[in-house]
């Protein structure tokens, strides 16, 4: 019964994230799975894994719309996957408290299972190339937390968030929550202390107007090739009434066809934005007939600086961007001469990707510079800071979330892009092909989104800042020297004792 509840109080935890936002629940889930833990004679393993597998389970279902309806496998198939990724997820944190309960004493969890989450999360994040969806401290992002994003991350809020979870179980066993609570009001009043200050400085005389374009291409359609000269015929034809618009984003792989088909194409685009005194920036897909090498590009069109086209384009110019964090299934399959040949999922179009450098040069737009990431990389936080320069002025994400159709999906990858943004104190356009498309300032709120599901175009006039938040300069490394330092005091206190 116990592992009964574990599993119902992970699954709950997705309520904390969007579009729901009940922040809170992580303040009382986490409390007491962790007590229950303590106080059970049953393995920290189990527990562990019970709890993440309702976590996971839930929180990440979406991943089984694009499974059930483009992978071509029957539904007993399908669930056995989601079985077998959120079995693989669910391993990290069994493994967390296996380790505590086997080994620390309750009055030190406080401390070590900060550090303990620290190492899984950062694990999580790179091995298998790494899928960190649904990092605790993401539910924060509407709670009294916020004002640690630009001081200490995501990463760091998830794990101040643990240490104050177990503090309050610490309380709850040994019947002294007084303290606790304590403990808690303190981080939370000073978070919401520091929540208003401005880290950055904005810019009155630096902005733009922006327009980004959902082309609401049905995914049944994105690959077929009697579709690729209407869909970028309907991008075209909803651009047309917005060339007065500094920049104007196409979503990834809005242009359906290979580049070097399309390049007749692309030439024109980049002639008539520099003919309209604009830039734009649009995802196509370049395969390199000598190399057989295929990358999922953003490339930038028209102006470059304020006022002129110095880099035209041709077949691979400079004025482009190619994803490095590659999504597994989706566009590189694992032991891939083994399971092309098991089910259509394993060989989806377009899942035969090379990697692009993990730090590139920035878009240069109409004057601009912009750090992009491509659908999944703004869940990569490390490779988003590697490649901010001290001229970046925004970051760029673009995607196609057609995949997870109406789910909660696409609102929690909206959610990681705010919390992007609040983290590096910068604006973020985000522009999809059928939904969340939205402008969110650098303090991560949205200033405008286009409904899901419908053509749409969104224009908004952006400002941008100047400055640095503590986050972008210093990273995760503040976070994890005071856990550090944190567990050795208490190593050294320990060996002082038993001497």
């Amino acid at each position: 019964m116990q592992y009964f509840f574990q599993i119902v109080f992970g699954a709950s935890l997705t309520f904390a994230f969007a579009p729901f936002d009940h922040w809170w629940l992580a303040f009382l889930v986490l409390p007491i799975s962790i007590f229950i833990i303590k106080i059970s004679k049953h393995s920290g393993f189990k527990h562990g894994f019970c709890f993440a597998l309702g976590y996971f389970g839930v929180g990440i279902s979406w991943v089984h719309v694009s499974i059930a309806d483009f992978g071509g496998l029957p539904l007993i198939g399908s669930i056995a996957l989601m079985l077998l990724l959120c079995g693989y997820l669910a391993l990290y944190p069994a493994v967390v408290f296996m380790l505590l309960k086997r080994y620390v004493k309750i009055q030190h969890w406080p401390i070590v299972l900060p550090l303990l989450w620290l190492i899984m999360e950062w694990l999580r994040a790179r091995f298998l190339t790494g899928f960190p969806w649904l990092s605790i401290g993401y539910s924060q992002l509407e709670g009294p937390l916020n004002g640690l994003f630009p001081v200490v991350g995501e990463i760091g809020v998830s794990t101040i968030l643990v240490c104050l979870s177990a503090s309050l179980a610490l309380g709850l066993v040994r019947k002294r929550i007084h303290y606790s609570i304590i403990l808690c009001t303190v981080v939370l009043a000073t978070s919401y202390s520091i929540q208003n200050i401005d880290w950055v400085t904005v810019d009155k005389t630096k902005n733009a107007k922006v327009t980004m374009v959902q082309g609401n291409i049905p995914q049944s359609l994105r690959w077929t090739p009697e579709q690729d000269i209407p869909t970028m015929q309907k991008y075209l034809t909803m651009t047309e009434e917005h060339w007065d618009s500094d920049l104007i984003i196409w979503p990834e792989a809005a242009i359906p066809k290979l580049e070097p088909i399309a390049s007749e194409f692309i030439d024109l685009l980049d002639r008539r934005a520099t003919s309209e005194h604009a830039a734009l920036i649009t995802g196509i897909v370049n395969y390199q007939f000598e190399t057989e090498r295929v990358y999922n590009n953003l490339i930038a069109l028209g102006l470059d600086t304020k006022t002129q086209n110095t880099i035209p384009y041709r077949y691979m110019h400079s004025n482009r961007f190619a994803k490095h964090h590659l999504l597994p299934i989706g566009e590189f399959v694992p032991f891939e001469s083994f399971l092309r040949g098991l089910a259509p999922i394993f060989d989806l179009p377009m899942s035969s990707f090379t990697r692009g450098d993990y730090q590139q040069h920035n878009l240069k737009v109409k004057g601009f510079n912009l750090t992009p990431a491509i659908c999944f990389e703004i869940v990569f936080p490390a490779q988003i800071a590697a490649n901010l320069y001290d001229d970046t002025d925004a970051i760029i994400t673009v995607s196609n979330d057609a995949w997870f159709g109406d789910s909660h999906g696409p609102h929690q990858h909206l959610q990681i892009a705010q919390v992007r943004a609040r983290e590096f104190g910068l604006p973020v356009f985000r522009a999809t092909n059928n939904g969340v498309t939205a402008f969110v300032d650098h303090k991560g709120e949205i200033s405008k989104i286009a409904p899901q599901f419908k053509d749409a175009t969104l224009t908004n006039s952006v400002t941008f800042v100047e400055g640095k938040t503590p986050y972008r300069i210093y990273g995760d490394y503040p976070t994890w020297l005071f856990f550090v330092f944190l567990n050795l005091l208490l190593l050294l206190n320990n060996l002082r004792q038993s001497d």
